[in-house]
């Protein structure tokens, strides 16, 4: 970064370029929060009420248009990451996508784009996986492991499953080769049976992971623009909704699933809090901003053009501005942003900053933390004591695979040491 003295003269331009970082991730919600399922658990359907106004939840192209050039021009490295979620996006149709990608490859001068698609998986066809092979885009599927568990929380609107159209998504995504990486919400049921949902997301073909424990808290009345789902400021009463899975729950779950991985599957089969976690362990960037130890810098952008700090906080306070008034990468040096991002660690309890995993865990997800330290200070992480007994667990575990990389070596040797055979 160029040093600057006092009688430097700074352009506008300049300015945001040296203040923000030279890359950043905005998440793409191009249908904003519309989706053919309603899953109980989803904390992004009652968006619809910041919008009550809108009839029509769809990116228009001059939206479309505009953020893809001022992404693209936003990011100071040679590969761009386009992030499509929802809702559900592949309610847009093909030809949205099919227009995104001819505005990526107008806009990429010398860049190399990349596109990642989030799916539910019940409305995929043959054209969609032919559009993705095509395009070689890396879909991600929602599924809660087998039937009994997916179906639980995850229903269309008339009350009706889904597990056997998401298999069939699966399905089809192996059979055109496309790319796919599995991510599962654990709550309060799936979290019991960690093998069984393991072993049926290797079955079916699965070599990409993500576990994604769901914590929410629900206000006793609408609070915010109709929103009952609340962030962790909130300060009225609200309680943890039933689904949300408990610290030791989740703990547990990683644990198991860990035992098993590391036994057997070590370099073929890829779990993000693994990965995630070895990164940590070896001072890496962990390449995931719940366990970084700052973050603001993956923003959501809404269908009509609206900045949001996180996907996880989508309310009027994290507003950023318009894309349509105000250029992103401005948005994305706003100070509040950058405040935002730093909070994550400056405002850790004492509990945190005195905690030997700390390194590993930077408090989690801000979003989680809405307990209380044990001296009474708020800010402490939902899932701390999950946490700490998982990276406890792995400590040993950990320390060989990183002694493995230092000296070149595949971590998968693991596999193969006194640590694995001798707990067998």
């Amino acid at each position: 970064m160029p040093r600057f003295d006092k009688n430097t003269t700074l352009t506008f331009s300049d300015a945001i370029k040296v203040a923000r970082p030279q890359s950043f991730m905005v998440m793409a919600k191009p249908i904003g929060p519309v989706c053919n399922l309603n899953c109980s658990y989803c904390y992004y359907l009652e968006k619809e009420n910041l919008y009550r106004d809108e009839r029509n939840f769809r990116m228009t192209d001059e939206v479309l248009e505009s953020f893809t050039r001022q992404y693209i021009d936003s990011q100071e490295v040679p590969q761009v990451t386009f992030t499509w979620q929802g809702g559900e996006p592949t309610l847009l149709g093909l030809g949205f996508f099919e227009q995104a990608v001819a505005l990526q490859s107008k806009y990429r001068g010398s860049k190399r784009i990349d596109n990642a698609f989030q799916t539910n998986g019940t409305r995929l066809t043959e054209e969609w996986c032919r559009f993705f092979k095509k395009n070689n885009f890396l879909v991600g599927l929602s599924i809660d492991g087998p039937a009994q568990f997916h179906n639980k929380y995850r229903k269309t609107k008339t009350g009706q499953l889904t597990f056997r159209e998401a298999v069939k998504g699966i399905q089809l995504l192996k059979r055109f080769r496309v790319d796919f990486n599995t991510l599962t919400v654990i709550n309060d049921t799936n979290v019991l049976y960690p093998l069984d949902v393991y072993r049926f997301l290797k079955q079916s073909g699965s070599a990409f992971m993500q576990f994604i424990p769901i914590v929410e808290r629900r206000s006793i009345t609408p609070a915010i623009e109709g929103i009952t789902l609340v962030p962790p400021a909130y300060t009225g009463e609200a309680n943890m909704t039933g689904w949300s899975v408990k610290a030791r729950q989740f703990g547990k779950f990683m644990i198991t699933l860990f035992d098993e991985w590391v036994r057997h599957d070590v370099g073929r089969v890829f779990v993000q809090l693994f990965d995630v976690t070895l990164a940590n362990w070896i001072g890496a960037p962990p390449g995931l901003c719940v366990f970084a130890e700052t973050c603001g810098e993956a923003s959501v952008v809404e269908h009509n053009g609206d900045l949001y700090s996180c996907d996880h906080f989508v309310y009027p306070d994290y507003c950023l501005g318009n894309i349509r008034e105000t250029p992103l990468a401005e948005l994305m040096s706003l100070h509040r942003q950058i405040r935002f991002g730093k909070d994550k660690r400056d405002t850790l309890p004492h509990q945190c900053l005195e905690c030997e995993v700390r390194f590993a865990c930077h408090g989690g997800c801000p979003k989680g933390r809405i307990a209380r330290a044990s001296d009474g200070q708020p800010g402490l992480n939902w899932l701390c004591e999950g946490y700490r007994m998982f990276f406890g667990h792995v400590r040993p575990y950990m320390d060989f695979m990183a002694a493995e990389l230092a000296h070149e070596r595949p971590p998968s040797n693991i596999m193969r040491s006194r640590l694995v055979t001798r707990d067998s």
